[in-house]
C-alpha cells in the first residue's frame, strides 16, 4: 500500500531542510499550528551549528503565532 503524498508545506519544509550543508537526514512533523523539524548531522559537522543553520533555513517559512522546535535525530 502506498502511503499519502506529504502535503506541500511539508515537501517544501524538507527541501529546505535537505539543503543545509551538514544535514544527513531529516523529518517533518505539523500538527495544531506547531512544527517540529529533528536532524541527524554527518559526522563532520557540530550538531549544534547544524541545527543552527537549519532554524536560519525555514525561517522564512514560518507562520507568525506558529509554534516551532527543532532537535536532533537519534537511532
Amino acid at each position: 500500500m502506498t502511503p499519502p503524498p506529504l502535503p506541500p508545506r511539508v515537501l517544501r519544509l524538507l527541501e529546505l531542510v535537505y539543503a543545509v550543508e551538514g544535514v544527513a537526514e531529516a523529518r517533518v512533523w505539523q500538527w495544531d499550528g506547531s512544527t517540529a523539524v529533528g536532524v541527524r548531522p554527518t559526522a563532520y559537522q557540530a550538531p549544534s551549528s547544524v541545527l543552527h543553520r537549519v532554524e536560519e533555513a525555514v525561517a522564512a517559512v514560518r507562520e507568525p503565532g506558529e509554534v516551532w522546535s527543532f532537535g536532533l535525530l537519534e537511532d
